[in-house]
């Protein structure tokens, strides 16, 4: 009878184990913020209506999809990941999962997810399909070549807002695309102060990995700083467009003026402060950014 526990308890931790594995492989609190865009991004597109399974579907596709294009990214990066202690514990750079896989997990996941996207429109397969690509096998190594690869990789990173808005697309739609490269252009703009502010608080890890991340040769430096205020600037007339294009109301365009001057301020703070701190401060307004963002324009939605 003892005996019989220790299997089933053991059984039960190897599971757990391996399932603790699987969201360490698709990183899965930075998967989920990516198709909370794309999924708000879908609400927001104005011939639809919530539906519980529908809104599920297109999560689960978009976690399949992002999820392949992060374990492709730690298959190829497993040996620097090794290297740096914010990701030494990741799967396949700790050996606890192989390469293949990881491999496998890419093939299944990327084309179930990009499957799922098509039965909303062949628009959303195609993107999903392209994004997964793009960062998979384009960013990824473009990392150690030229920081251009932050300008690459902001790609792939905002094409979930245009994934979900083509996920509204059918026959009878007009199939407008504007609203959706609106959504793009904000996430798009954003993840510049929200990467280099990351970059900057890892940036002797990635120094040692070999990574070019920040504009700057010589790291963190004023010109870096400079960059982060000038790209958070360009968001705040991005922010008015959700209105001009009658996506959203007037309410939810102040709360994007407001959030867009508060990122302006981070960055202006970090360019008088030059520190880690600051640079955090950047980094976790970033992140509450997006979810103010997107949930405002979502709850001040034009309904038509």
């Amino acid at each position: 009878m003892q005996e019989n526990n220790t299997i089933s308890n053991s059984t039960s931790f190897a599971l757990a184990s391996k399932v603790k594995d699987y969201f360490l492989l698709i990183k899965f609190t930075l998967s989920f913020m990516v198709v909370f865009s794309t999924v708000v991004s879908y609400l927001l597109a104005p011939n639809i209506r919530f539906d519980l399974l529908q809104v599920l579907l297109l999560f689960t596709g978009g976690m399949l999809v992002t999820g392949s294009a992060n374990a492709i990214n730690q298959i190829l990066e497993k040996d620097t990941d090794a290297m740096m202690k914010r990701t030494a514990g990741r799967p396949i750079a700790s050996g606890r999962m192989s390469v293949t896989e990881g491999w496998a997990f890419v093939l299944i996941a990327g084309l179930l997810g990009c499957y799922i996207m098509h039965t909303f429109s062949i628009e959303a397969a195609l993107i999903s399909a392209a994004s997964l690509l793009l960062y998979g096998f384009v960013y990824t190594p473009l990392k150690k070549v030229n920081s251009i690869a932050v300008l690459v990789g902001a790609i792939p990173g905002a094409l979930p807002c245009l994934i979900g808005w083509v996920a509204s697309f059918s026959d009878a739609s007009e199939n407008n695309w504007t609203g959706g490269w609106i959504l793009f252009a904000i996430q798009f703009l954003w993840q510049f102060p929200h990467f280099w502010a990351i970059a900057w608080v890892a940036h002797k890890d990635y120094s040692a990995a070999g990574f070019k991340l920040l504009p700057s040769d010589k790291g963190p430096t004023k010109f870096t700083a400079l960059q982060a205020i000038m790209y958070s600037a360009m968001m705040i007339p991005i922010g008015m467009l959700p209105y001009m294009y009658h996506i959203s109301g007037i309410v939810s365009m102040w709360i994007l003026l407001a959030c867009n001057l508060f990122m302006v301020y981070v960055s202006v703070l970090l360019f008088i402060r030059m520190d880690i701190a600051a640079a955090r401060k950047v980094m976790f307004s970033s992140y509450f950014y997006l979810m103010i963002v997107f949930l405002s324009l979502y709850a001040d939605k034009v309904r038509v």
